[in-house]
């Protein structure tokens, strides 16, 4: 019988010995494949495929830490990486610091395209904003709401490290098994060594964007993985217990990948939306306020859905007083609505903030 109040350190190094290619199995990576392919080349179809990845990336980094109970709302998100720093919430600024980890993350992976245990400190450290390393204390427990102890990870750093190599050696080496299968296998596998005191689970959603990107699954990884588990959190922790406890893998794998396909559509359906939305305000513009409207300009109000002054000049868009023209002129024809933030004035792109704050995955 397991115990969950012994260190686990007779976790199974990877891979598992369990049968990880199940007709279910099989079926749902096939579908899941298709859905995330469909979302890969929707997004290297976009004129500027970059256009919308800073607005993607401050989604998940909110999904992901609301699931640590980090909650920020889209308004104070948004205006706090467009307005001095010092307006942000504690928060707020933590999930700023994980959006931050996740770029750092995707420009190591350009030079160096390996997840590895040293990425995973460096992710951690960005996460927390301080200079944790592997866990070398003992008597870390994970408990439920009530107080009561439903995990206890391995203990000690030459133990964790141990695991972490192992798991090191099968996410960049190992060629045996699909990738999205592969995918579910290091997720859980990270979670359950634990390395670090705090973050583990921030860090290893990273990994998973990570991982898609490494291994050509999603070229630029612009998918809300987060907002799934957020909508299944019960079923994700108990699956993940069920795959310490009882060995059960095929129904975690088949979570991960449901996940991944359900991500995959309403991501693509969601880039459909806002595409659209740009299309369609692009026309207006250029119909209504012929002398403001530019390519440039259009594009700028819809990288976030909140932009100022100093966004458009910084873009090279004109003056002071052209670029504040164009935002009044923006705003008086209903485009945008501002916004005074401390002593700054913000400009919201409404219809933006409106498909994005649709989270509701089908």
């Amino acid at each position: 019988m397991f115990d969950r109040t012994i260190p686990y350190d007779d976790l199974p190094l990877l891979p598992p010995k369990a049968n990880l290619e199940t007709k279910p199995i099989l079926l749902k990576t096939i579908s899941a494949s298709r859905a995330l392919a469909q979302l890969n080349g929707a997004i290297r179809n976009l004129p500027n495929p970059t256009l919308f990845i800073d607005t993607i990336h401050l989604q998940e980094a909110k999904a992901s830490s609301a699931i640590e109970n980090i909650i920020t709302t889209n308004d104070d998100l948004y205006q706090a990486i467009i307005a001095e720093k010092s307006f942000g919430n504690p928060e707020t600024k933590e999930v700023l610091r994980y959006k931050e980890a996740l770029w750092l993350g995707l420009d190591r992976m350009k030079s160096k395209p390996f997840i590895t245990t040293n990425l995973c400190i460096e992710l951690v450290q960005t996460i927390k904003g301080n200079t944790a390393g592997i866990r070398n204390v003992t008597g870390t427990t994970l408990s439920s709401p009530s107080g009561q102890v439903i995990y206890t990870p391995p203990t000690g750093e030459a133990v964790i490290r141990g695991k972490l190599a192992n798991w090191e050696k099968f996410v960049n080496e190992d060629e045996s098994l699909d990738p999205l299968i592969k995918m579910a296998l290091m997720h859980y596998q990270f979670e359950a060594i634990h390395p670090f005191a705090d973050g583990n689970g921030r860090t290893g959603r990273i990994l998973l964007l990570l991982f898609l990107r490494q291994s050509g699954l999603l070229e630029i990884p612009a998918i809300y993985l987060s907002e799934y588990i957020i909508q299944h959190k019960n079923d994700y922790y108990r699956l993940i217990r069920n795959v310490t406890e009882q060995d059960d893998w095929e129904a975690f794998v088949l979570y991960m990948l449901e996940m991944v396909e359900k991500t995959a559509k309403h991501g693509l359906k969601r880039l459909e939306q806002v595409t659209r939305l740009l299309e369609s305000t692009a026309e207006s513009i250029r119909e209504s306020l012929p002398k403001i409207y530019s390519k440039d300009l259009v594009e700028l109000i819809f990288r976030l859905p909140y932009t100022k002054r100093q966004s458009l000049m910084d873009a090279g868009l004109g003056t002071p007083k052209t670029v504040g023209n164009y935002l009044n002129g923006l705003e008086e024809a209903g485009f945008l609505t501002s916004k005074k933030v401390g002593k700054e004035k913000l400009y919201l792109n409404i219809a933006l903030m409106a498909i994005l704050e649709n989270s509701t995955l089908e």
